[in-house]
């Protein structure tokens, strides 16, 4: 547990009460509501779901799939693509993609076909004897994978399926990224997310290892030298900073640590939760934040941002999820001050209200204040600088906080690629994550091979 976070009270409730407050947000459809969801699909010829899915899953044929009761076939079409399918059907935001653009979505029908939620059918049900892919014969090569997220992990497993030795380093004590350290709880239950690494690994010919830092006790230039390619999957590690005094006061700390914490324990009731809460923030894990402290038991929760409903990253979707959990969202205003108790403990913020002018966001001069115990920054995540403070790193190009990359993945230094979250451009969606890791695995063994026959 967070130290600073020692002073609020432990969570009112026993754990298994807290657990059924993080079950599925959406509960997964029966047969028989898959079979008639299934039957609504129109498999369109040239289907706009399949050209939005950004790791280009055949949507209307894994569908045409669960329609002719043939789970199986419908599960392998979507891991040919997206080998993390499992989780990208809890997490991916669908109501902007696949399910925007299905043909069905007009107010005649009143919805579109449940892609995400047929997407998980196909997954859940399937029963294959062993794992659905199988190695090439061996190439003979070895790469290198910083970071065990959805970017290196999609990157690792296509790169085995053509014959390659894997080798994963990941500074944390599991894998799996943000699918185990950073999604809402009631998004991915359970250990759903080590399910789906452990199918992934099953392809063999992938070896992980944990605790290893890429900037502490693990070095680029090593790698380098001691393997064939090296494919960078970093995320996004470092909260950004709000740049205000007290900023490190007990009772403010980044949403992504809380989170992480959430997700990790073994005992909801031994959590400290407190009674008001802010979050400051625009993105799904502003709103992931906000709701889960509200469902761990927080009286009071405020989710501010400093221009309007209309800029906010979140979904509608997902902003109708914090109203229905009482979550108070208060627009235009950005945080001016951090309000600290007597003995240095945050007891509040100052805000300015904000409007538009000639297209700029200004300041009104008027403020308000809300009472809180807790403050949770939810303002994006960058690139930890210690992450690529090597010699070697410190040569890669950047954009912004973001490594560049060309249309393969490939960046400024021979031999080293890079994607997920810690690349540009990118939209920050675990479904993008994975969809670079494949091809950036593609791209790694075509490279490979090129240099092997000009030999």
């Amino acid at each position: 547990m967070i130290e600073s976070l020692m002073h609020w009270p432990q969570a009112s409730g026993s754990n298994s009460e807290l657990a059924e407050h993080f079950t599925d947000l959406a509960p997964a459809l029966t047969a028989r509501q898959a079979a008639i969801e299934s039957a609504r699909c129109l498999y369109c010829y040239d289907a706009p779901c399949t050209r939005i899915c950004p790791s280009e899953i055949d949507v209307a044929s894994f569908i045409r799939n669960i329609h002719d009761k043939n789970i199986n076939g419908a599960a392998a079409g979507i891991l040919k693509q997206n080998i993390l399918g499992g989780s990208c059907a809890r997490v991916c935001p669908t109501e902007i993609l696949c399910e925007d653009a299905c043909v069905r979505n007009h107010d005649e029908e009143g919805q579109p076909v449940k892609i995400g939620l047929l997407q998980r059918h196909a997954l859940d049900n399937s029963t294959f004897k062993s794992h659905p892919f199988q190695r090439s014969e061996s190439t003979g090569k070895k790469i290198a994978i910083v970071g065990a997220g959805p970017a290196g992990l999609s990157c690792a497993h296509r790169l085995a399926m053509f014959g390659n030795d894997v080798v994963i380093f990941e500074a944390r004590e599991k894998s799996g990224g943000l699918n185990e350290y950073g999604i809402a709880k009631y998004k991915l239950t359970g250990d759903f997310a080590q399910k789906e690494v452990d199918f992934l690994l099953d392809i063999g010919g992938i070896e992980v290892r944990h605790g290893q830092t890429l900037g502490g006790n693990l070095k680029l230039r090593d790698l380098h030298a001691q393997f064939d390619a090296v494919f960078l999957g970093l995320g996004l590690n470092a909260s950004r900073q709000l740049g205000l005094t007290g900023e490190n006061a007990p009772g403010l700390m980044s949403a992504v640590d809380y989170i992480a914490d959430l997700r990790q324990a073994s005992d909801l009731s031994k959590l400290r939760v407190p009674k008001r809460a802010i979050v400051i923030g625009a993105g799904n894990t502003a709103i992931d934040m906000a709701v889960q402290i509200k469902r761990m038991g927080a009286e009071d929760v405020t989710l501010v941002y400093r221009r309007g409903f209309e800029s906010m990253t979140a979904t509608h979707h997902e902003q109708d999820i914090a109203k229905e959990n009482q979550v108070r969202m208060k627009t235009w205003a950005a945080p001016l001050e951090v309000l600290l108790d007597e003995s240095g403990r945050v007891r509040g913020m100052r805000f300015e209200e904000t409007r538009m002018e000639a297209g700029k966001l200004i300041g009104t001069g008027a403020f308000i204040e809300i009472a809180a115990d807790a403050v949770f920054k939810a303002i994006g995540q960058s690139l930890d600088p210690s992450g690529i403070s090597d010699e070697m790193a410190s040569h890669l190009t950047r954009s912004g906080d973001k490594i560049h990359v060309d249309e393969y993945f490939r960046t400024a230094l021979p031999g080293i690629y890079a994607g997920g979250d810690c690349v540009a451009p990118g939209q920050d969606l675990t479904v993008q994550a994975v969809q670079h890791g494949k091809l950036a695995a593609m791209a790694i063994h075509n490279d490979i091979q090129s240099q092997v026959e000009a030999a």
